[in-house]
C-alpha cells in the first residue's frame, strides 16, 4: 500500500516546513462508531464476525451518488447476512463482530491496499462517490472505518480462554453479470480447510452446500480469516449464503438453524478423539 495510505494525507509545503492537513471527517460523533460487538459476554468457542451487515453510508458522503434503485442493493451490504449472524450468535451464544457502515465506504474484508476495497463499480452498479478518491480520502477511510473494525475484533479475540474459532457470515446474490448461481450455501476456506469440511460432511441434505463456492480464495475474499485466523492456526470458515434464501426475517431464521447445525456438529466431530 502507498504510506501516504498509512501515515496521514500528503500535506503541503508552506516556508520550507511540511503541513499535514487534518483527514476528512467520514463519522459524525452522532452517527456512532464504525462496528460494535454484540452479545460480547458469548460463552460459545466461536467468534461471529460479519463484516457487510450495514447499508448505512455516513451523511458526510451523500449516498456517494448511488441510483436510487440501488441504494439498498446487493452492492452496498450483504442482504440478510446480519439477520443470520444475530440468530447464530443467540443459537450459538457466541459474540458477533459488525460493521456499521457499509462495504462501498470500506469493506472490511479486503485489505488496504485492495483494488475493491473502495470500488468504483460492483457488477453494473456504478459508485460515483468512489471514483478518483484522493490519498486523504482513502486514509480517512481507512482509519475512521477500517482500522476500528480490526481493533475490534482483534480485541475481542483476545477475550477468549482458549483459542476461539473464526467464522464470518456473508450473502451473496442470486444472479452475477446474468449467470444464475444454483449453490444456496457455500463454505469458503483458505490454507486451513478443517472446519469448512467437517461442516460440509454435517450439511443437511435438500440445501445445495457446497465447498468455496461461489467464490474462493482466488478470488481475494479472504482478507479478514487470513489477517485474523490463519497467522494463530485458529480454525475459521467463511460462510456464504444466497440472499434471496434469507432477505426476510423468517428466511434468515430458516437458514440460521441448518447453519448452527453444521456447526455444532463439526465442533463436536473435532472433540472426538
Amino acid at each position: 500500500m502507498g504510506k501516504s495510505q498509512l501515515d496521514g494525507p500528503i500535506g503541503s509545503a508552506r516556508n520550507g516546513r511540511m503541513t499535514r492537513s487534518p483527514p476528512p471527517t467520514i463519522l459524525a460523533t452522532r452517527e456512532g462508531p464504525s462496528a460494535e460487538v454484540l452479545n460480547p459476554g458469548g460463552k460459545s468457542a466461536v467468534c461471529l464476525v460479519c463484516e457487510h451487515a450495514s447499508p448505512r453510508i455516513p451523511n458526510s458522503l451523500s449516498d456517494l451518488g448511488l441510483a436510487a434503485k440501488d441504494r439498498h442493493s446487493h452492492a452496498v451490504w450483504d442482504i440478510g447476512a446480519a439477520e443470520v449472524a444475530k440468530a447464530l450468535a443467540d443459537a450459538l451464544d457466541a459474540p458477533l463482530v459488525a460493521s456499521r457502515v457499509s462495504r462501498l465506504v470500506y469493506d472490511c474484508n479486503r485489505n488496504t491496499n485492495a483494488a475493491d476495497a473502495m470500488p468504483e463499480c460492483v457488477e453494473k452498479i456504478e459508485v460515483p462517490g468512489n471514483r478518483e478518491l484522493s490519498d486523504a480520502d482513502r486514509h480517512a477511510r481507512i482509519i475512521q472505518v477500517y482500522v476500528p473494525f480490526r481493533d475490534l475484533l482483534a480485541r475481542t479475540l483476545n477475550t477468549f480462554a482458549s483459542p476461539p474459532i473464526l467464522v464470518t457470515i456473508h450473502s451473496f446474490s442470486p444472479t452475477w453479470f446474468g449467470k444464475p448461481r444454483d449453490v444456496e450455501i457455500g463454505l469458503l476456506h483458505d490454507a486451513d480447510d478443517r472446519l469448512a469440511k467437517r461442516m460440509l460432511a454435517s450439511a443437511r441434505k435438500g440445501i445445495d452446500t457446497r465447498l468455496n463456492e461461489p467464490y474462493s480464495a482466488a478470488d481475494g475474499v479472504m482478507h479478514t480469516l487470513k489477517a485474523h485466523a490463519l497467522p494463530w492456526g485458529l480454525q475459521n470458515v467463511m460462510i456464504e449464503i444466497r440472499n434471496d434464501l434469507i432477505s426476510d426475517a423468517a428466511g434468515a431464521a430458516r437458514v440460521a438453524s441448518p447453519i448452527a447445525d453444521m456447526l455444532t456438529s463439526a465442533l463436536d466431530r473435532e472433540a472426538v478423539p
